[in-house]
Protein backbone atom coordinates (compact mmCIF):
# COMPACT_ATOMS: atom_id res chain seq x y z
CA UNK A 1 0.00 0.00 0.00
CA UNK A 2 1.07 3.53 -0.69
CA UNK A 3 1.64 6.04 2.14
CA UNK A 4 0.07 9.19 1.67
CA UNK A 5 -0.17 10.55 4.99
CA UNK A 6 1.96 10.52 8.73
CA UNK A 7 0.60 11.81 11.59
CA UNK A 8 3.50 11.73 14.61
CA UNK A 9 2.93 10.98 17.70
CA UNK A 10 -0.69 10.25 18.74
CA UNK A 11 -2.34 9.92 21.96
CA UNK A 12 -4.59 6.76 22.79
CA UNK A 13 -7.87 6.94 24.40
CA UNK A 14 -11.20 6.58 24.99
CA UNK A 15 -14.51 8.13 23.66
CA UNK A 16 -16.92 9.99 26.82
CA UNK A 17 -18.94 12.17 25.05
CA UNK A 18 -18.80 14.88 22.04
CA UNK A 19 -20.61 18.08 22.81
CA UNK A 20 -21.24 21.57 21.30
CA UNK A 21 -19.97 19.66 17.72
CA UNK A 22 -16.24 20.92 18.00
CA UNK A 23 -15.67 19.40 21.42
CA UNK A 24 -14.94 16.18 22.93
CA UNK A 25 -14.06 14.11 26.02
CA UNK A 26 -11.54 11.92 25.94
CA UNK A 27 -10.26 9.35 29.07
CA UNK A 28 -6.56 9.20 28.40
CA UNK A 29 -4.52 7.00 30.64
CA UNK A 30 -2.47 8.61 33.46
CA UNK A 31 -3.60 12.30 32.34
CA UNK A 32 -7.57 11.74 33.09
CA UNK A 33 -10.55 13.72 31.30
CA UNK A 34 -9.30 15.67 28.24
CA UNK A 35 -11.04 17.88 25.99
CA UNK A 36 -10.41 17.84 22.45
CA UNK A 37 -11.12 19.89 19.08
CA UNK A 38 -13.14 17.84 17.03
CA UNK A 39 -12.53 19.15 13.48
CA UNK A 40 -15.58 17.88 12.17
CA UNK A 41 -19.13 19.79 11.23
CA UNK A 42 -21.27 16.43 10.34
CA UNK A 43 -23.20 14.26 12.44
CA UNK A 44 -20.32 11.66 13.19
CA UNK A 45 -22.67 9.33 13.03
CA UNK A 46 -21.51 5.75 13.93
CA UNK A 47 -18.27 7.14 14.87
CA UNK A 48 -19.12 8.94 18.15
CA UNK A 49 -19.64 6.22 20.42
CA UNK A 50 -18.95 6.84 24.19
CA UNK A 51 -16.63 3.82 24.86
CA UNK A 52 -15.06 3.87 21.31
CA UNK A 53 -11.51 4.44 21.30
CA UNK A 54 -9.54 7.30 19.90
CA UNK A 55 -6.27 8.73 19.10
CA UNK A 56 -5.45 12.49 19.68
CA UNK A 57 -2.51 14.34 18.20
CA UNK A 58 -0.87 17.26 20.24
CA UNK A 59 -0.04 20.70 19.71
CA UNK A 60 2.11 22.00 22.32
CA UNK A 61 3.57 24.53 19.60
CA UNK A 62 0.27 26.04 20.00
CA UNK A 63 -0.77 28.15 22.90
CA UNK A 64 -3.20 30.44 21.56
CA UNK A 65 -5.20 26.82 21.39
CA UNK A 66 -8.12 26.06 23.54
CA UNK A 67 -8.09 23.05 23.53
CA UNK A 68 -4.37 21.17 22.60
CA UNK A 69 -5.38 18.23 21.51
CA UNK A 70 -7.33 17.23 18.03
CA UNK A 71 -9.79 14.44 17.43
CA UNK A 72 -7.82 12.45 14.42
CA UNK A 73 -9.07 8.93 14.35
CA UNK A 74 -12.17 6.97 16.04
CA UNK A 75 -12.39 3.41 16.27
CA UNK A 76 -15.96 1.91 14.89
CA UNK A 77 -17.30 -1.73 13.63
CA UNK A 78 -13.09 -2.69 14.05
CA UNK A 79 -11.84 -0.61 11.86
CA UNK A 80 -9.81 3.28 12.00
CA UNK A 81 -12.01 5.46 11.04
CA UNK A 82 -10.75 9.11 9.73
CA UNK A 83 -12.65 12.07 10.98
CA UNK A 84 -10.62 14.89 11.09
CA UNK A 85 -11.95 16.73 8.04
CA UNK A 86 -9.23 19.38 7.40
CA UNK A 87 -7.09 17.06 6.64
CA UNK A 88 -8.97 15.99 3.73
CA UNK A 89 -7.70 18.19 1.18
CA UNK A 90 -4.16 17.26 2.35
CA UNK A 91 -4.69 13.96 1.60
CA UNK A 92 -6.83 14.91 -1.78
CA UNK A 93 -3.65 17.26 -3.17
CA UNK A 94 -1.60 14.04 -2.24
CA UNK A 95 -3.75 11.83 -4.62
CA UNK A 96 -3.68 14.62 -7.47
CA UNK A 97 0.04 15.36 -6.77
CA UNK A 98 0.59 11.44 -7.04
CA UNK A 99 -1.45 10.76 -10.04
CA UNK A 100 -3.21 8.14 -7.96
CA UNK A 101 -6.74 9.55 -8.98
CA UNK A 102 -6.58 8.24 -12.54
CA UNK A 103 -10.04 9.74 -13.77
CA UNK A 104 -7.42 13.43 -13.24
CA UNK A 105 -3.90 12.25 -14.19
CA UNK A 106 -3.89 14.17 -16.67
CA UNK A 107 -3.83 17.24 -14.81
CA UNK A 108 -0.51 18.87 -13.51
CA UNK A 109 -1.41 22.54 -12.58
CA UNK A 110 -3.16 22.06 -9.12
CA UNK A 111 -4.35 24.76 -7.18
CA UNK A 112 -6.45 24.99 -4.18
CA UNK A 113 -9.02 27.14 -2.72
CA UNK A 114 -10.41 29.38 -5.27
CA UNK A 115 -13.38 31.05 -6.21
CA UNK A 116 -15.40 30.42 -9.04
CA UNK A 117 -19.69 31.79 -9.20
CA UNK A 118 -19.97 32.76 -5.73
CA UNK A 119 -18.72 29.57 -4.12
CA UNK A 120 -15.34 28.81 -2.72
CA UNK A 121 -14.70 25.21 -4.05
CA UNK A 122 -11.01 22.73 -3.27
CA UNK A 123 -9.11 22.45 -6.29
CA UNK A 124 -8.62 24.31 -9.38
CA UNK A 125 -6.65 21.84 -11.86
CA UNK A 126 -5.23 22.40 -15.22
CA UNK A 127 -3.50 20.66 -17.85
CA UNK A 128 -2.77 23.95 -19.47
CA UNK A 129 -5.41 23.69 -21.83
CA UNK A 130 -8.28 22.50 -20.20
CA UNK A 131 -9.80 23.46 -16.81
CA UNK A 132 -11.23 21.36 -14.19
CA UNK A 133 -12.90 22.97 -11.20
CA UNK A 134 -13.13 20.10 -8.04
CA UNK A 135 -14.97 19.88 -4.42
CA UNK A 136 -13.90 17.50 -2.07
CA UNK A 137 -15.98 15.60 0.83
CA UNK A 138 -14.79 13.08 3.96
CA UNK A 139 -16.76 10.39 4.32
CA UNK A 140 -17.14 8.08 7.49
CA UNK A 141 -20.58 7.17 7.33
CA UNK A 142 -20.77 3.55 6.43
CA UNK A 143 -24.42 1.83 5.93
CA UNK A 144 -24.10 -2.11 5.01
CA UNK A 145 -21.37 -2.22 2.78
CA UNK A 146 -21.56 1.29 1.47
CA UNK A 147 -20.13 4.22 2.11
CA UNK A 148 -22.68 6.98 2.25
CA UNK A 149 -22.20 11.24 2.04
CA UNK A 150 -23.60 13.82 3.95
CA UNK A 151 -24.41 12.39 7.89
CA UNK A 152 -26.26 15.26 8.14
CA UNK A 153 -28.55 17.81 5.80
CA UNK A 154 -25.40 19.65 4.36
CA UNK A 155 -26.76 23.25 2.26
CA UNK A 156 -23.20 24.26 2.30
CA UNK A 157 -22.73 21.08 -0.13
CA UNK A 158 -25.64 21.57 -2.16
CA UNK A 159 -24.57 24.76 -3.00
CA UNK A 160 -20.60 23.34 -3.94
CA UNK A 161 -22.43 21.04 -5.89
CA UNK A 162 -24.58 23.42 -7.86
CA UNK A 163 -21.37 25.35 -8.29
CA UNK A 164 -19.67 22.39 -10.31
CA UNK A 165 -23.04 22.11 -12.22
CA UNK A 166 -22.60 25.63 -13.31
CA UNK A 167 -18.66 25.17 -14.06
CA UNK A 168 -20.05 22.15 -16.48
CA UNK A 169 -22.54 24.17 -18.08
CA UNK A 170 -20.18 27.26 -18.98
CA UNK A 171 -17.66 24.77 -20.80
CA UNK A 172 -15.41 23.73 -17.84
CA UNK A 173 -14.51 20.12 -16.19
CA UNK A 174 -15.93 19.26 -13.08
CA UNK A 175 -15.55 16.95 -10.42
CA UNK A 176 -16.83 16.21 -7.21
CA UNK A 177 -13.77 13.80 -5.26
CA UNK A 178 -15.26 11.68 -2.43
CA UNK A 179 -12.12 10.40 -0.12
CA UNK A 180 -13.72 7.37 2.14
CA UNK A 181 -11.42 7.44 5.17
CA UNK A 182 -12.24 4.31 6.43
CA UNK A 183 -11.72 0.77 4.62
CA UNK A 184 -14.68 -1.35 4.92
CA UNK A 185 -16.30 -0.34 2.30
CA UNK A 186 -17.21 -1.60 -1.18
CA UNK A 187 -19.64 1.28 -2.95
CA UNK A 188 -20.52 4.61 -2.27
CA UNK A 189 -23.82 6.42 -2.24
CA UNK A 190 -25.75 9.54 -1.07
CA UNK A 191 -27.23 9.11 1.91
CA UNK A 192 -30.82 10.06 0.73
CA UNK A 193 -32.77 9.46 3.77
CA UNK A 194 -30.46 11.50 5.84
CA UNK A 195 -30.45 14.60 2.83
CA UNK A 196 -32.87 13.72 -0.33
CA UNK A 197 -32.38 17.38 -1.59
CA UNK A 198 -28.28 16.41 -1.54
CA UNK A 199 -29.12 12.98 -3.11
CA UNK A 200 -30.93 14.73 -5.54
CA UNK A 201 -28.04 17.58 -6.57
CA UNK A 202 -25.76 14.55 -6.91
CA UNK A 203 -27.71 12.76 -9.25
CA UNK A 204 -28.16 16.06 -11.16
CA UNK A 205 -24.86 17.00 -11.66
CA UNK A 206 -23.96 13.18 -12.74
CA UNK A 207 -26.45 13.51 -15.87
CA UNK A 208 -25.06 17.48 -16.53
CA UNK A 209 -21.20 15.82 -16.87
CA UNK A 210 -19.85 16.28 -13.35
CA UNK A 211 -17.86 13.73 -12.99
CA UNK A 212 -18.01 11.39 -9.62
CA UNK A 213 -14.93 10.12 -8.13
CA UNK A 214 -14.74 7.79 -5.09
CA UNK A 215 -11.23 6.38 -3.37
CA UNK A 216 -11.07 4.95 -0.09
CA UNK A 217 -7.88 4.91 2.22
CA UNK A 218 -6.79 2.97 5.05
CA UNK A 219 -6.42 4.90 8.50
CA UNK A 220 -4.41 3.73 11.45
CA UNK A 221 -2.03 5.31 14.19
CA UNK A 222 0.82 4.37 11.46
CA UNK A 223 -1.02 6.92 9.08
CA UNK A 224 -3.18 6.92 5.64
CA UNK A 225 -2.73 4.19 2.95
CA UNK A 226 -4.24 4.70 -0.33
CA UNK A 227 -6.72 1.16 -1.40
CA UNK A 228 -8.18 1.84 -4.73
CA UNK A 229 -11.51 3.45 -5.94
CA UNK A 230 -15.02 2.85 -5.27
CA UNK A 231 -17.86 2.31 -7.55
CA UNK A 232 -20.73 3.89 -6.97
CA UNK A 233 -23.97 1.74 -5.62
CA UNK A 234 -26.36 0.17 -7.83
CA UNK A 235 -29.54 2.11 -7.34
CA UNK A 236 -32.13 -0.34 -6.35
Amino acid sequence: MIKIHEYGTLHPGTLVKRYKRFLVDVEILDKGIVTAFCPNSGSMKGCSDPGSPVRLSFHSDSPERKTLYTLEMVKADNVWVGVNTLLTNVLAHELLKRKLVRELSDYHIIRREITFGGSRLDFFLSDGKRVCYMEVKNVTLRNGNAAEFPDAVTVRGRKHMNALMNAKEQGYDACMLYVVQRPDCDCFRPAADIDPQYSDALRAAQQKGVTIVVYKVRVSPEGICFLEALPLCNRS
